[in-house]
């Protein structure tokens, strides 16, 4: 079993057991993608495998899991909400790589600059950012057009220790996205003169996302920048093309 396994097989049971799930359409193609890569002495093969789900307030959940043995392991977890919902975004990056781990955990803002916002859906979870912060320091810098997709309670560390890993980090993984099912449980259509700008803060969130992905030169590599880029539009930021299509 791979290092993130577990924290996919945890969401994915608890998603079920607290929203009326139904499967989210993978494009053909995408469920799974295997290159091999490294020498034929060491030759070593990358799986990518993806998942994808729905709920009546979540338009899209959906994850990507990369396995390319130990020096290699990443799961990209995010969920998207419907556009009638003010809900930030929740999104997990974990990714391990030859010099280590490298964390990001947040829900990611609609409103970073509205304190209303702010009280109604980052203040709720600072006491359990601060819990988890003092075993997974910030990891320093990182970029500064990203800042404003990204909330106060975001965790964002650099590790070593696996152990450090399937324990803190999966905690924490646990606190964040059963505090995200609390605000989905709670949460309330939206009134309809802030549809737009919900609406417009979606798509700008997920235009940078899609042009600045960190994973896109790394699947480049694996298997090809056409694949690629139609993996990335066509499934892990879909949502402009699913609004040219008028299916949202």
């Amino acid at each position: 079993m791979t290092l993130y396994q577990p924290f996919l097989d945890w969401a994915i049971a608890t998603l079920k057991d607290a929203l009326d799930l139904s499967n989210y359409p993978i494009p053909e193609g995408f469920e799974s993608k295997v290159a091999t890569t490294g020498s034929k002495k060491k030759a070593q093969e990358v799986r990518t495998t993806s998942y994808g789900y729905q709920a009546p307030k979540l338009r899209q959940i959906r994850a990507a899991h990369v396995q390319g043995g130990d020096a290699l392991q990443v799961l990209n977890f995010v969920i998207f909400p419907q556009l009638g919902y003010d809900l930030p975004f929740f999104g997990a990056d974990l990714v391990t790589l030859p010099g280590g781990h490298l964390i990001a955990l947040d829900m990611q803002p609609l409103f970073r600059d509205d304190a209303n916002y702010q009280k109604k859906y980052t203040e709720p979870l600072l006491e359990t950012f601060k819990h988890h912060q003092q075993y997974l320091p910030w990891g320093g810098d990182f970029p500064e057009e990203a800042q404003p997709f990204f909330s106060p309670a975001f965790l964002w560390s650099r590790l070593q220790e696996n152990e450090v890993v399937s324990t803190r980090v999966f905690d924490a993984f646990k606190d964040y996205l059963n505090a995200y099912l609390e605000f989905v449980g709670a949460a309330k259509p939206a009134p309809a003169d802030i549809l737009p700008a919900i609406k417009d803060a979606q798509l700008n969130y997920l235009r940078y996302r899609a042009e600045k992905d960190p994973a896109r030169g790394m699947f480049q590599r694996f298997y090809g920048p056409e694949w690629t880029e139609e993996y990335i539009h066509g499934f892990l930021f879909d949502l402009e093309r699913k609004l040219s299509e008028g299916v949202v």
